[in-house]
């Protein structure tokens, strides 16, 4: 037991919410980014549809192996600036720099020479973006104790992230427009000096202004070294196993892990379905159009679903809330069929303030259901507490079916037909995309309600459990 007082965490300052933001916009744009990118690697850099998913794919999958592996070090780190922070700042600026380097690939090179170079930059980016986003994560479930201050911050932290997802669809018209950028390729390589820029301004915020647990009252650490390394993987392995035998996290998890990834899954879909189907492969015709569709999506999640979201939680719980949300998100995409309508454009909006519901809903109330559980567990397993651990097994899963879920949606492309080298797309081909389009993420989201039915940490069990550990700790 802690010998000395402490006092329990609650409310947040304004400021460490606006820096945890922060960090979550570069979160956000990553990835996003990446994801635009990744269509102009097949349509600028004449990759085949596959390679582009297997190059998508299988970072991903590397990524899924290295999240542990930095939760644990950063669970066990102790230093002047904290457990979390100097990862987070050293890997915001690794992220800027390799994230730039891995796009400035040259259309003139063999598919062999481009498709290598792309696979070993990524393991070499991936590692520098672990460095940066597990540990952010795991700062953020340790910066209160409060069981709606914790929603409150979540909600915060995605609302600022939305703002990336803003500026990302516009990348698809900044690429393609010719007066510009002489070639889609050079548009690429250009945006990606921007990207990097704006992430190492953004990212190394949370590593100044954010507090975590003071690392004076973590317990039981263990010593991180090369001398150490055996018994270090050791303690992983436990600790990988005590997260896996909770399970109210691995519902998190499974539920993430659908609903996720079978977004992910069709992302790119919408920007084919508007270029390919509703303007015939003309992309000037398109215009603004994907960029909009994308924009007003993160508008409506930021503005209007989120905070509704917050709302439902402070008062229906967490559960119900996210129960409800993704209800409302199948509905959604439902509707997708008639929102892509060739003539009349402005239809696209009409599904998206259903379908925000999805993700909107998701990462708000599942990261703010992950810090409750981190509380679980220090109840049942003690100290040392592994905000880190259970972060990275939370994204491990998240990256894992992303991963799957790029590689899957090349392969979705080739089975529907799909001809990267045609400027027109045949309508058999663009109907069954349409569908896929569709059925994946409602089926996905549907099964995910049913892995949440039961989920059983409610309100006062939570704040059952914060009472027995301020008790346990001596916290004031």
């Amino acid at each position: 037991m802690m010998q000395e007082k402490m006092t329990s965490r609650g409310k947040i300052p304004l400021g460490q919410k606006l820096a945890f933001g922060s960090g979550h916009l570069v979160n956000n744009l990553l990835p996003g980014a990446l994801g635009v990118f990744m269509f102009f690697l097949v349509t600028a850099f004449g990759m085949d549809p596959f390679l582009a998913g297997l190059l998508g794919g299988l970072p991903r999958i590397f990524d899924a192996i290295t999240d542990p592996i930095m939760g644990y070090i950063s669970d066990n780190t102790k230093s002047r600036w904290g457990r979390r922070r100097p990862y987070i700042f050293v890997g915001a600026i690794l992220c800027g720099v390799l994230f730039t380097l891995l796009w400035q690939l040259n259309p003139d090179n063999s598919q062999t020479y481009n498709f290598w170079y792309f696979l070993l930059m990524s393991l070499v980016y991936i590692t520098a973006n672990t460095m940066f986003s597990t540990p952010l994560m795991a700062i953020g479930y340790e910066m209160t104790s409060d069981y709606n201050e914790r929603t409150r911050l979540m909600a915060f932290s995605q609302f600022m992230g939305q703002f990336a997802w803003m500026l990302v669809p516009w990348f698809w018209v900044l690429i393609a427009n010719p007066d510009l950028f002489k070639t889609q390729a050079i548009g690429v390589q250009q945006l990606s000096y921007a990207v990097g820029a704006i992430t190492i301004f953004f990212g190394i915020l949370p590593a100044i202004f954010c507090k975590g647990i003071d690392v004076d009252k973590i317990e039981n650490t263990q010593e991180i070294s090369f001398k150490t390394i055996f018994s270090n993987l050791k303690d992983l392995i436990r600790s990988i196993v005590e997260v896996a035998k909770n399970k109210p996290f691995m519902q998190l998890c499974g539920a993430t892990f659908l609903i996720f990834n079978g977004f992910q899954l069709v992302a790119q879909f919408s920007f084919f379905i508007i270029v390919f189907y509703m303007f015939n492969g003309d992309y000037g015709a398109a215009g603004t159009w994907p960029a909009w569709f994308g924009t007003v999506s993160a508008l409506f999640t930021a503005f209007l679903i989120i905070p509704i979201i917050t709302l439902m939680a402070n008062k229906w719980g967490k559960r119900r809330a996210f129960i409800v949300s993704t209800l409302i998100s199948i509905i959604g995409y439902i509707l997708k069929w008639w929102g892509f309508d060739p003539g009349n454009p402005w239809m696209i909006f009409m599904p998206i303030p259903f379908m925000a519901f999805g993700l909107g809903g998701l990462f708000t109330l599942m990261m703010s259901m992950t810090a409750d559980v981190c509380d679980l567990d220090e109840l049942n397993n003690g100290m040392p507490r592994k905000e880190g651990t259970f972060g990275a097994i939370y994204w491990w899963m998240v990256k894992l079916g992303q991963g799957l879920a790029l590689i899957l949606s090349g392969l979705v492309l080739k089975l529907v037909g799909f001809d990267q080298d045609l400027a027109q797309q045949a309508m058999e081909t663009m109907t069954k995309l349409r569908i896929a389009d569709i059925i994946i993420p409602a089926a996905t989201a549907a099964l995910a309600i049913i892995v949440m039915w039961n989920y059983d940490l409610s309100e006062d069990k939570a704040r059952d459990i914060k009472n027995q550990l301020v008790a346990r700790r001596g916290e004031l």
